[in-house]
């Protein structure tokens, strides 16, 4: 009789253990950090299609989106689909692209992350990015469906930071 009381308890300190795990990590999904699969090359060369990487969720709760934060965020035209894209415009911006250089407000944007073979020679705007909205582009820039296809991302749809990559693991580090 004892033997079962303490195999009982037992069981039930384990059940107690492992409900609060769950509920742990399914509130640290929810609110913290999660898991995200890059997907195609329009982040390269800073993230290569398949690479895993931290997407941080409560950065965005607690300061604001700046512009070059890589963002992962529902696609403004299929909200089943998350992209990941680099921040180029906030709200209010005045956005222009003149033979792939990027200038916003007026002054030209350094972008060291943007490679020359990666570059477009597009002209585009000048663009205002509309209040609670962000423009959005890929490193990738000539192998990029962004912003300049579907326009501004509302803040809603975007959910947070890449921060940190951890696989494969010869890239493993943080995301600049």
């Amino acid at each position: 009789m004892r033997l079962r009381h303490a195999l009982l308890r037992a069981a039930r300190d384990v059940l107690y253990d492992v409900s609060l795990a769950i509920v742990f990590v399914v509130l640290f999904v929810a609110f913290v950090a999660q898991a995200f699969r890059v997907e195609g090359p329009s982040m390269m060369p800073l993230l290569e299609n398949g690479e895993r990487i931290i997407v941080y969720k409560l950065g965005y709760r607690l300061g604001p989106i700046q512009r070059g934060d890589v963002v992962v965020f529902w696609a403004p035209l299929d909200p089943s689909v998350s992209y990941i894209k680099r921040v180029v415009g906030l709200p209010g911006d005045r956005l222009v692209v003149r033979r792939g250089a990027l200038f916003v407000n007026g002054e030209a944007v350094r972008e060291p992350y943007l490679l020359a073979r990666f570059r477009d020679d597009e002209d585009l705007g000048p663009l205002d990015v509309r209040p609670g909205q962000y423009f959005v582009m890929g490193d990738h820039r000539n192998g990029s469906n962004d912003s300049r296809s579907w326009g501004d991302v509302p803040a809603r749809y975007i959910y947070g930071k890449a921060v940190w990559r951890f696989w494969p693991f010869r890239r493993m580090g943080r995301i600049g």
